[in-house]
């Protein structure tokens, strides 16, 4: 079964260019994983701070793949230091059937 989550965070003022460097960096490494289905990153049109990821891989082993990739460690080691709160809020998705 795929595994599929939705991403988002808020970006704190003076980093929107920053992250969003960091963002079309990680899509294309994220990309080109094997197990990765899709990766699409948006922002809100009435606030582009907002963000918002829907990421879709293979099966679990494929997100743990994407999980333990160095380039992901590191961005999201940056990114921590450009977002307001705690971090990413995750949200876990199931297919309709």
């Amino acid at each position: 079964m795929s595994k599929t989550l939705y991403a988002e965070f808020t970006v704190k003022p003076g980093s929107e260019a920053r992250v969003a460097e960091m963002m079309l960096e990680l899509t294309e490494h994220v990309s080109q994983e094997p197990g990765n289905v899709l990766f699409l990153p948006y922002t809100r049109e009435e606030n582009p701070r907002d963000y918002f990821v829907f990421e879709v891989y293979r099966d679990e082993a494929a997100f743990q793949d994407h999980i333990r990739a160095d380039y992901g460690s590191r961005f999201n080691a940056e990114l921590a230091r450009h977002i307001e709160g705690e971090g990413s809020e995750l949200t876990w998705l199931l297919p309709v059937e």
